[in-house]
C-alpha cells in the first residue's frame, strides 16, 4: 500500500482494515491501491465501536471515497453494515468493498439508479448469508460439544499451560513479578495469567 497527495477539491481516498487480532497480517488486505490515508483496527467485527472505524467516519468529508477489502472487515452485522456505508453515502462518500467489487454513493451522484439499486440488493443478500454462515458455524460447535459431553469425552478447552509451567507461573507472581512480565516469559496472554492466579 502506498501513499499520495491530492489536491483537496479532489477529495481524499481512504481506505479500512480490520483484522479480528493482533497476530493477523493486514498488509495485503488494500494491496496496491494508492491511498491518501489508512484507518486499521485490530478488534472483532462484531460491533461499530471500534477506534479506528469511529476515527475514520470522523475524518472522512464529502467528495472522500472508503475503500475496504471486503463487506466482512467493515462490520460482521448486516444491520451495522447498511447503517455504515448508507450514513457515508449519505455525506456524500463513496464507498467501495474491493473483494464483493460493490460500490455505493449518495443516490443520484453516479446517475444510475439501477445499478444503485442493484448494489444495495446485492451488499443486503451477500451479508445475511454470512449472518447465516456465522450462525450455522455457532449452532454445529454447539451441537458438537453437547454430543462430546453426552459421550462424557468432553473435556473443555485444552489448558494453556502444562502444571510445570503453572506452578512457575504462581512462583513468579508470588514473588511479585509483573503481570505482563509472566505473559511474556511464559508465552501467554495476560488473561491468561489473571485466569490461572483467579484459580489458585
Amino acid at each position: 500500500m502506498t501513499t499520495k497527495q491530492q489536491p483537496a477539491s479532489i477529495g481524499q481516498k481512504i481506505g479500512y482494515v480490520r483484522v479480528s487480532s493482533v497476530d493477523q497480517n493486514d498488509a495485503r488486505q488494500l494491496d496496491g491501491l494508492e491511498l491518501d490515508k489508512i484507518f486499521t483496527d485490530k478488534a472483532s467485527g462484531k460491533d461499530v465501536h471500534r477506534p479506528q472505524l469511529q476515527a475514520m467516519l470522523s475524518h472522512v468529508r464529502e467528495g472522500d471515497h472508503v475503500y475496504v477489502h471486503s463487506m466482512d472487515r467493515l462490520s460482521r452485522s448486516l444491520k451495522d453494515l447498511q447503517e455504515v456505508v448508507e450514513s457515508l453515502t449519505a455525506r456524500g462518500v463513496a464507498v467501495e468493498f474491493c473483494k464483493e467489487n460493490l460500490r455505493f454513493e449518495r443516490p443520484g451522484s453516479s446517475g444510475n439508479s439501477h445499478t444503485a439499486a442493484y448494489s444495495k440488493l446485492l451488499m443486503q443478500m451477500l451479508g445475511a448469508v454470512g449472518e447465516f454462515e456465522r450462525a450455522l458455524i455457532r449452532e454445529r460447535q454447539r451441537e458438537g460439544i453437547a454430543i462430546a459431553k453426552s459421550k462424557g469425552v468432553y473435556k473443555g478447552r485444552k489448558p494453556v499451560l502444562d502444571e510445570a509451567s503453572a506452578i512457575k507461573l504462581r512462583e513468579m507472581a508470588h514473588n511479585g513479578m509483573p503481570k505482563t512480565d509472566i505473559a511474556q516469559a511464559l508465552g501467554i496472554s495476560r488473561a491468561s495469567v489473571y485466569q490461572y492466579l483467579k484459580s489458585m
